[in-house]
C-alpha cells in the first residue's frame, strides 16, 4: 500500500537490531486517516473471508483492527496484557515474545468475548517472526473459534514470520513488506504478491 509505505520513508526510523520505529502514525500518536485507509483495505483483502470478529494484541494492534471492524462492521477484540477486576478468572491465556521489551508477555482474552463457532480474523501492526500472532491464534483456538486470516500493516519479511504461519493455512496479507534494515536503510519488497 503505497501511502502506508510513504509514511514509513517519511516518518518511519530503523531503530536497528529490525526494530522499526512507527510510533508517531500507528501506535502512541495515531494517524486516523492512513489508518481508515489501511482498515479499509483489509476489508477489501478479506471480506472473502466472511470473518465475524476481528483479534488484535493490546496496543500497537488496535488501530488497525479498529478501523477494519469499521469497514466490515464487525466487533474486534484485543488480547489484553494485564488482568483488570473486570475480566472473569478464568481467560483464554498464552504467551508471545516482545520485540522491542525483549521478554515474553502474557495475552489473555475473555471468554465473553472470544466464543465458539466465530470466525477470527487477526489483525496486527507487524508481521516479523510471527510469534505474537501464533498466540493470537491459540487464542482464539482455545476459544473454539476459526481462524480465517491474517492481516499486518508492516511485514519484515527477512524474519520468517510468513513462514511460521503456515500452519494456520490462512491467506497472510501484509500492506507494506521490508525486506532488508541493515545499515539503517528501509527497503521494501515489491515483489511479493499482496
Amino acid at each position: 500500500m503505497q501511502a502506508l509505505e510513504q509514511r514509513i520513508l517519511a516518518d518511519g526510523r530503523n531503530l536497528g537490531e529490525g526494530i522499526l520505529k512507527v510510533d508517531s502514525f500507528v501506535n502512541h500518536q495515531v494517524d486516523p486517516a492512513l489508518m481508515m485507509a489501511c482498515g479499509q483495505e483489509f476489508a477489501r483483502l478479506f471480506a472473502r473471508t466472511r470473518p465475524t470478529k476481528i483479534l488484535t494484541a493490546e496496543i500497537s494492534g488496535i488501530a488497525p483492527a479498529l478501523t477494519t471492524g469499521l469497514a466490515l462492521n464487525i466487533p474486534i477484540v484485543y488480547a489484553r496484557k494485564t488482568k483488570p477486576v473486570t475480566m472473569p478468572d478464568t481467560v483464554f491465556l498464552t504467551t508471545a515474545p516482545s520485540h522491542t521489551k525483549k521478554v515474553d508477555v502474557e495475552i489473555m482474552a475473555s471468554p465473553e468475548y472470544l466464543q465458539a463457532g466465530e470466525r477470527v480474523l487477526i489483525i496486527d501492526d507487524f508481521l516479523a517472526t510471527g510469534q505474537t500472532i501464533l498466540a493470537l491464534a491459540r487464542i482464539a483456538r482455545a476459544a473454539g473459534a476459526q481462524v480465517v486470516g491474517v492481516g499486518a500493516l508492516i511485514e519484515k519479511t527477512f524474519e520468517g514470520g510468513r513462514d511460521a504461519l503456515q500452519s494456520l493455512n490462512v491467506p497472510v496479507e501484509s500492506l507494506a513488506l521490508i525486506s532488508d534494515m541493515r545499515g539503517g536503510r528501509i527497503i521494501f519488497a515489491h515483489s511479493h504478491e499482496q
